[in-house]
């Protein structure tokens, strides 16, 4: 009775999160990111039912899910054959639709793009397939320039992101080592920002390219094995701004120097990924 004259509660009268209409922690839930409500489901129940709702997962979907649903859905990489059932086709919630808008990527412009979420954040990420590049051979089997652009609507806005190339090559490839190969990435014709890039790197022709340029701190990326067969290198990083301009693009370059035969190059495509 004195703790109540003293205007304090009891553990049992003080309210608890649990206590709370689950819209209200769900809209509260829908502030964070998809793996916090992931971890918040782990914590109870009642954060359970919250973190799984509509309302949760509308707020991680981006504005054009519904077309992104509805397409045509193929798994990586996008050569090869794959299933085309739309991308969570059976999803009865918002949280199935986005999980399968992860699990597989959905074909858009005709089928020369394909459009995935970033699982852990929601961020979109696009990749060009190589049948949309512009691949001009500048000087026959001698220069290859490369220059595809992407609409940076296509892209979320206020995100880092990384380009890369993915590709492979066949056994008789050459010139494809030291030296002479360059991207370049720029936002809305700004001042690209270029790096030296090498597909096959080779030692004997690193220390030739080292000891012609007269110096040893030459920095250049190499490529990355990924899990599904192919190669990757990353071409530079960008980030989109707050909101989307009308007819703003991205433009990345990747360029073959050099005046000696080149052959055996396969392009996959163009990745932007969400760093």
């Amino acid at each position: 009775m004195g703790s109540h004259a003293g205007g304090t509660e009891t553990a049992e009268e003080r309210t608890r999160v649990c206590d709370l209409p689950e819209a209200c922690v769900a809209h509260v839930i829908a502030l964070t990111s998809p793996r916090d409500a992931c971890r918040c489901a782990a914590v109870s129940p009642c954060f359970r039912d919250a973190a799984g709702s509509d309302v949760v997962w509308a707020r991680f979907l981006p504005p054009d899910y519904l077309q992104l649903h509805q397409a045509p859905a193929r798994r990586f990489p996008l050569s090869r054959s794959a299933s085309t059932a739309s991308a969570g086709a059976a999803a009865s919630t918002k949280k199935e639709t986005y999980l399968g808008l992860t699990d597989a990527a959905v074909l858009v412009d005709g089928g020369g793009m394909a459009v995935w979420l970033a699982k852990e954040s929601g961020a979109k990420c696009v990749a060009i397939s190589a049948r949309r590049l512009s691949l001009p051979w500048d000087d026959g089997e001698f220069s290859w320039t490369w220059t595809p652009r992407l609409p940076t609507a296509a892209l979320t806005p206020a995100t880092a992101y990384t380009a890369y190339l993915v590709f492979t090559t066949e056994d008789t490839h050459r010139g494809l080592s030291f030296p002479d190969q360059e991207t370049t990435v720029s936002v809305g014709g700004s001042a690209p920002s270029r790096h030296a890039v090498c597909l096959r790197p080779d030692p004997t022709d690193a220390r030739r390219f080292r000891d012609s340029k007269g110096t040893d701190d030459v920095h250049v990326r190499g490529p990355v094995l990924r899990g599904d067969g192919w190669w990757e290198v990353e071409m530079g990083r960008l980030r989109t701004r707050d909101e989307a301009v009308v007819g703003e693009e991205v433009a990345v370059s990747f360029e073959i120097l050099g005046w000696y035969p080149k052959r055996g190059l396969i392009v996959e495509g163009i990745e932007f990924r969400p760093i």
